[in-house]
């Protein structure tokens, strides 16, 4: 008994003086202090909120809750981002090294474009991390500047696939109209050679992102090709019909395409 109240009286000492020479124990440079004591732990319902929008739980919201903004940018420009997509792209390495391949050129890896394979932070960087309404005009003017970086992690994983004799496909909600800039932008940051590059036509219209993906997975299987894996930033990447056999989600908290 007397060991455990000079242990709790030592901690709170401890404690005092930390604070006192400004010293402030951090569970993770992106997450909130520690709340030992029940003190108030800053930014904790904006860590739940990205934990909800990553398992899926949290769906439909059009745009970051503006009390995150701060909590989103610290964490898609800090290290934990680069972290989180490491282990995706690892993982699905991992699965396509596993794979027994017959070589005849139709297994193939859908690999989505905004947010997976070219990153948009620069852009989101200035307009409040997904926190401000969409704005169509200023996003497709960023897109025709065709200077988005590749996310270093997909882009590993891009060349690793190749080198395991699977093809890659690119389906992008990106209109028809951005073809060329897409291109370019892709095989400018180092994806030089691919299967195909499906962006959403015409006829797609008023039509979810989800239907559209899945439609056009669907026209590939019947094309004889094997879906064999599928990696995305968002749910509707991965969802649906024929998503492939086995789907990777990269992490997104800026913003949610149903």
């Amino acid at each position: 008994m007397w060991a455990v109240l000079f242990f709790l009286v030592t901690l709170m000492v401890v404690i005092s003086q930390g604070s006192a020479l400004g010293l402030n124990h951090q569970i993770h440079l992106l997450q909130p202090k520690s709340g030992s004591w029940g003190l108030h732990v800053p930014n904790i319902s904006c860590l739940s909120w990205r934990l909800g929008v990553e398992t899926h739980n949290i769906i439909g919201w059009s745009t970051v809750p503006k009390e995150c903004e701060g909590y989103v940018g610290h964490y898609m420009l800090g290290n934990q981002y680069r972290r989180d997509s490491k282990v995706v792209a690892y993982q699905a390495l991992l699965y396509a090294q596993s794979l027994n391949l017959t070589g005849d050129g139709k297994d193939v890896w859908i690999f989505d474009v905004d947010e997976t394979s070219l990153s948009n932070l620069p852009y989101y960087a200035e307009n409040g991390f997904g926190a401000e309404p969409y704005n169509s005009t200023l996003f497709n003017a960023w897109v025709l500047k065709g200077t988005q970086p590749a996310l270093p992690e997909s882009l590993n994983l891009y060349k690793k696939l190749l080198s395991l004799g699977i093809r890659v496909v690119f389906i992008t909600g990106r209109g028809e109209s951005q073809r060329n800039v897409t291109t370019t932008n892709l095989k400018n940051v180092g994806y030089h050679t691919w299967e195909k590059l499906i962006l959403k036509s015409s006829s797609y219209t008023g039509v979810t992102a989800l239907v559209y993906k899945s439609s056009e997975r669907k026209n590939l299987e019947k094309k004889g090709y094997r879906i064999v894996g599928n990696i995305g930033d968002q749910w509707t990447d991965i969802l649906g019909h024929h998503a492939g056999n086995r789907t990777f989600k990269l992490p997104d908290p800026m913003y949610y395409i149903s």
